[in-house]
């Protein structure tokens, strides 16, 4: 039986849909970063993969990045909406992903670039605010 918090995951899954992209782990990522499974969201990065938040240095690892995001992201929402992908070096893919970040208090919007390896685990993201510096200014805690 599915607990209550898998089936509202599986129902935000199914309607989930970036126009440009249709990769799974990016997929996954954006699915499990909105129901606030950040240990799921973690699981996605390669062991020495890397998060770069704003005004952040990178959170290297899947522990690291889990502990960050349940400390800084509850009650995000991320709203991705379109994004394009490019092939690299070394059997590396590069996706860029366009939309908008909402909390509580505000919403943004932002471009996340997400660098998938090999094995399709995510080897680094960071997550760029879109914004003016006057906006930024007023995002600051």
């Amino acid at each position: 039986m599915l607990s209550e918090k898998s089936a509202i995951a599986t129902t935000e899954a199914e309607k989930l849909q970036i126009e440009g992209i249709s990769e799974p782990v990016i997929l996954r990522y954006f699915e499990s970063l909105n129901a606030g499974n950040f240990d799921e969201t973690a699981s996605l990065f390669a062991s020495d993969g890397v998060m770069q938040p704003p005004f952040e240095s990178g959170i290297v690892g899947s522990n690291a990045i889990a502990a960050y995001l349940k400390q800084e992201a509850q009650g995000i929402k991320a709203e991705p909406r379109q994004g394009i992908s490019q092939n690299l070096d070394n059997n590396q893919i590069e996706f860029q992903v366009s939309g908008k970040a909402q909390t509580t208090w505000c919403g943004v919007n932002v471009m996340w670039l997400f660098v998938l390896n090999q094995e399709r685990q995510i080897q680094f993201t960071r997550i760029k605010l879109l914004a003016s510096p006057q906006e930024l200014l007023n995002l600051r805690r």
